[in-house]
């Protein structure tokens, strides 16, 4: 196995374990902040493979960056729908809100949409990324 077939690997495998970690914090009613930053992160790695697997160039480590590429590569493009652009930017928004603003209040609902998101954008990764 390749260095880069190692890391494809590795990012994959850390984006479902991330969304199981999600999930298990969901149902073990632990922090919202907690939980959407893990499926956050979820759907984060899970890019993160896909740029591997079709060998996109990116030089930015930002969150911002990845997203941007993501669209500009995949969304626009036509290669993924622009729901999953959606879905990215939301849970996002909310991670950045819930990890960086002060006296933010996420709640069960906000933790539980992140996960569905994730589960949803995860799974439609996986997909492409298995496509011939």
């Amino acid at each position: 196995m390749t260095e880069l077939e190692t890391l494809f690997t590795y990012r994959l495998q850390e984006a479902e374990e991330t969304l199981a970690d999600a999930v298990q914090m969901l149902d073990g009613n632990c922090s919202p902040r907690s939980i959407v930053n893990r499926a956050y992160y979820a759907m984060f790695y899970a890019v993160l493979a896909l740029f591997i697997r079709f060998e996109t160039v990116h030089r930015t480590a930002k969150h911002s960056g990845i997203i941007g590429i993501f669209n500009k590569e995949f969304i626009h493009t036509g290669k993924i729908e622009v729901r999953f652009s959606k879905m990215l930017n939301k849970v996002f928004e909310a991670r950045l809100e819930g990890d960086y603003k002060g006296f933010v209040e996420l709640t069960h609902d906000h933790a539980q949409d992140a996960v569905e998101k994730a589960r949803e954008f995860v799974s439609a990764i996986k997909e492409l990324i298995a496509a011939p």
